[in-house]
């Protein structure tokens, strides 16, 4: 049986992948550390997007929350590889442009996996938890 996922502590994680990542996207790289703008916006996009994959498809089990993320986050980063000019004008707007992104790099898809396996390990560990307070509440 799935077990449900904590909505509060799903929205307060997403809030704070947000306001950690931002700053990787909207301060000038010159204030940051190298591999800070590289990695970690890109590393911290795709743990929000399980996160909130996991929070809206809630009858899914984590392994196909993975997946479709995986799958979600690859899609995105391939599309880079296009520039028609529709395209290249939703890139121009900064909301659409920190979700779909600029320019390709394979650099991308390995921070995506890092990203959205340690949400997996978080889901696994905090899923993990819920239920052993829950068993060991009711001994």
């Amino acid at each position: 049986m799935l077990k449900p996922r904590p909505v509060g502590l799903y929205l307060l994680i997403m809030s704070g992948l947000i306001a950690i990542g931002l700053p990787s996207r909207l301060i000038p790289a010159a204030h940051l550390p190298r591999w800070h703008v590289l990695y970690c916006g890109d590393y911290l996009w795709a743990m929000l997007i399980f996160f909130g994959l996991a929070l809206c498809w809630k009858g899914a089990g984590t392994f196909k929350v993975v997946v479709t993320t995986l799958l979600l986050t690859y899609f995105i980063e391939f599309t880079q590889l296009f520039h028609p000019p529709w395209l290249e004008q939703l890139r121009s707007i900064k909301i659409c442009a920190l979700v779909i992104g600029y320019d390709y790099s394979w650099s991308d898809l390995v921070a995506y996996t890092l990203g959205i396996s340690t949400g997996c390990l978080i889901e696994w560990a905090m899923l993990r938890r819920k239920l052993s307070t829950r068993i060991h509440l009711a001994q």
